[in-house]
């Protein structure tokens, strides 16, 4: 039976339950089960977001807004990811150039500061998107055209303008919603005046001088998207103890989590391997990302500490990993400072990305939420003051969740269910769902 609200709905009849006892059958009437299921919209609303995997942050928060749209909007959008700068429908001469951006930031920061710098300006963007990013133009125009997207949301400073292009030529009606997935500077190629709406992160103050430019009416103050996981808040105690035997750790040993964005950098290796040498009961957590041959270095060296070493590559529980940390060292990334602060975490920041990530340690710093620490001995200090005084990993864990911005997908996402003119249901069970790759 469906109910007026389009809501599929079913009645489980009263059971009986029997029993023999003394040769006496009694029966006993359940009570009536009444079970309410969504029917799947036969139409929902095609997504397409656009992203690039040059770090991973841009996927991370692309898959944060799919995921905070299952829960919040169940059956409501269908989200259609694609990678128009290095995914297998793009140029190819924009695929070797950004299949080098791990290579860069790893062993040539220096080389990627200068690109970024020399074009974070308005002249700087119009040169680039008037020829390496005209590339992107004609992959975005092809998949709006198939798609027909009853919107675009766009999660990279370098496909915006290829967005807004698109919907020109096909769907002039669709919405482009630009997310911008950089903390504190982020760089002039995120501004598109064609754009229906730019979500800013309270914190980048670099905009904070370009009103003019970018309109107030579309420019809405919104902290980066993470993922419903994220959202739990600290853990101590008990809970923690639990997590940490789950993740086969020793829940009441020191632990530090190291991790180095999608790319692995940061010198993840050298640091561990100071960690654990330097202190004999401190625990290490790595997470390598992509990077190969960090995790078959850090391998070998976790045959010398079977116990205090834990080596993982992607993980789809990466919530669970912070929660049980005490500390995090990472380098200064935009989505793991999110995370990281989400989940209440002290952070040791060791390093940043020339440009995008440019007065992200200062931020955490000047918040009380965390220490820089640029070099291996200054890590190995930080870390001897901290494992002696809990109470300062508590300030710091409690200053870092006042930084944390769990809402921030589903503020994003109900800003694209009303540019759609969708209203927010209540939400029963979470549907969780994953998005389709437009590639695969």
């Amino acid at each position: 039976m469906v109910n007026g609200i389009g809501e599929q709905v079913r009645i489980d009849l009263p059971t009986v339950a029997c029993s023999l006892e003394d040769g006496i059958v009694d029966a006993v009437a359940a009570e009536p089960v009444l079970t309410i299921a969504r029917v799947p919209n036969p139409d929902p609303k095609r997504l397409l977001l656009l992203f690039s995997d040059t770090g991973g942050g841009h996927r991370a928060a692309a898959r944060a807004l799919v995921q905070t749209l299952n829960e919040w909007y169940p059956g409501e959008f269908e989200p259609v990811m694609f990678d128009p700068l290095g995914g297998p429908n793009s140029a190819w001469l924009l695929r070797r150039i950004s299949g080098l951006y791990g290579f860069s930031i790893r062993f040539a920061p220096w080389v990627w500061g200068s690109i970024y710098y020399s074009s974070d300006s308005r002249l700087g963007v119009r040169f680039l998107r008037s020829t390496l990013l005209a590339l992107a133009n004609r992959p975005v125009a092809e998949a709006v055209a198939a798609g027909r997207p009853a919107a675009i949301v766009n999660l990279h400073p370098l496909t915006g303008s290829a967005a807004v292009k698109a919907r020109e030529r096909g769907c002039r009606e669709t919405p482009v919603l630009t997310v911008v997935t950089d903390l504190v500077n982020p760089h002039s190629s995120w501004h598109d005046r064609k754009a229906d709406r730019i979500v800013v992160p309270p914190t980048a103050v670099g905009w904070a001088r370009r009103p003019k430019r970018l309109g107030p009416e579309r420019r809405v103050e919104i902290g980066l998207p993470v993922s419903p996981p994220f959202a739990g808040g600290v853990l101590r105690g008990v809970q923690r103890a639990a997590l940490r035997r789950s993740l086969g750790l020793d829940e009441r040993r020191f632990t530090v989590l190291l991790t180095g964005g999608g790319e692995g950098a940061g010198g993840i290796a050298r640091r561990a391997k100071a960690i654990l040498r330097r202190f004999d009961d401190v625990a290490v957590v790595a997470i390598c990302g992509r990077n190969r041959r960090l995790r078959e270095a850090l391998d070998e060296l976790a045959a010398e500490y079977p116990d205090r070493l834990k080596v993982n590559g992607f993980v789809d529980n990466m919530a669970e990993w912070l929660r049980c940390a005490d500390v995090l060292v990472s380098k200064a990334g935009p989505g793991t400072i999110a995370e990281a602060t989400c989940c209440g975490v002290p952070l040791m920041l060791t390093s940043h990305v020339p440009g995008q990530e440019r007065g992200n340690t200062e931020f955490v710093v000047d918040a009380g939420a965390g220490r820089h620490t640029p070099s291996v001995r200054s890590l190995l200090r930080t870390i001897d003051e901290l494992h002696r005084d809990q109470s300062t990993v508590d300030a710091m864990a409690l200053a870092s969740a006042r930084l944390g911005q769990p809402e921030a997908a589903r503020e994003i996402a109900a800003l694209l269910a009303g540019l759609l003119g969708i209203t927010p249901p209540c939400p029963s069970v979470p549907e969780q769902g994953a998005p389709r790759d437009l590639a695969s």
